[in-house]
């Protein structure tokens, strides 16, 4: 063997070697990271349609250190298992709801996702030809705050900007724009009063020798409320017009309506992000009732949860209690 050939054994040895330093420190590491499991709970029900989310379902598991979580309104659940367990152990995982039958899962820890499917206790002991309150015409009723400005008139004002005209500017200013003639600068306002603003602000000469004046500038404060004109007049006197719209901005609560999607003993509907004052609107076994749906998102006849969708609305999901039926 020579010496380049003993050098190629001896890098690939080394190579072999490192390779199973890397693949060992990756078991470990693998080791010592917990594992995670995550799912969703939803209805049992043979129509996908129906299988609403279920939040707050307890959920917990066979192992030394009884691991637990509770599902939030989208139904998600992510449980954490301690290091000694890992992947391909055999786990019970328990779920407890109130209104649901409870449900002991026997499967194994895996990279997985556990899809979860709870029977409503009243499926098991309500007839669906017992008498049930109706609930029909079910419709959501919100407020969003909408900017409106409502012409509350016209502001006109006339002033006078003097000045004697073919006097020889000498660099004494202010002076025409070719520099020439000797000028005024002359600076007049308007008010729109308070809370107001102007909109369509117009500023003419109207008198004098009009071709020989400039409007410097025509601005406004901030809020719109005062209006300057600056004028330079390199002649004799001559007159302005400043007008100008006012309007006075308002915020109203605009009323907007939803219809909910129902799905068996479930409702869902979506509101935007800046609904405010919502209400459901329904007949109750005929009568027309308004129900103030509040931060506690209660309501006499259904259980309801909302969760924020990535565009900043919000998702609310209702279903009904035991005893009330959508017609």
């Amino acid at each position: 063997m020579t010496r380049a050939h003993k050098i190629e054994a001896l890098l690939s040895l080394i190579g072999a070697l490192l390779l199973t330093l890397g693949t060992l420190a990756l078991i470990h590491r693998e080791r010592q990271q917990p594992i995670a499991l995550r799912g969703a709970v939803i209805v049992q029900d043979t129509d996908p349609r129906k299988q609403l989310p279920i939040g707050g379902v307890e959920i917990s598991a066979d192992n030394p250190s009884n691991s637990n979580t509770k599902s939030d309104s989208s139904g998600f659940f992510l449980l954490s298992l301690p290091k000694p367990i890992r992947r391909g152990r055999p786990i019970i995982l328990h779920f407890r709801h109130p209104q649901y039958r409870p449900l002991d899962l026997h499967d194994y820890v895996g990279n997985q996702l556990y899809i979860v499917h709870l029977a409503p206790l009243e499926n098991a002991h309500v007839s669906k030809d017992q008498p049930a309150t109706k609930v029909a015409n079910v419709r959501v009723r919100y407020t969003v705050k909408a900017g409106t400005e409502l012409n509350v008139g016209s502001a006109v004002k006339t002033f006078e900007v003097q000045n004697a005209g073919n006097v020889p500017c000498k660099n004494q200013r202010p002076c025409s724009p070719d520099g020439r003639w000797k000028a005024t600068l002359a600076s007049a306002y308007l008010d729109a009063g308070v809370g107001n603003e102007f909109r369509d602000v117009r500023a003419s000469c109207i008198a004098g020798p009009c071709p020989f004046t400039r409007i410097e500038s025509d601005r406004a404060s901030p809020n719109g409320q005062i209006l300057t004109l600056s004028v330079r007049n390199w002649s004799d006197t001559t007159t302005f017009l400043m007008e100008a719209e006012v309007f006075h901005p308002m915020v109203t609560q605009m009323e907007h309506w939803s219809y909910p999607a129902i799905f068996g003993d479930g409702m869902s509907f979506t509101l935007p992000s800046a609904a405010e004052s919502v209400s459901v609107e329904a007949d109750i076994d005929g009568q027309t009732i308004i129900f103030p749906l509040g931060p506690a998102l209660s309501l006499s006849w259904a259980n309801c949860d909302d969760l924020t969708n990535p565009d900043r609305g919000r998702v609310y999901r209702c279903t009904l209690r035991p005893g009330y039926r959508f017609q």
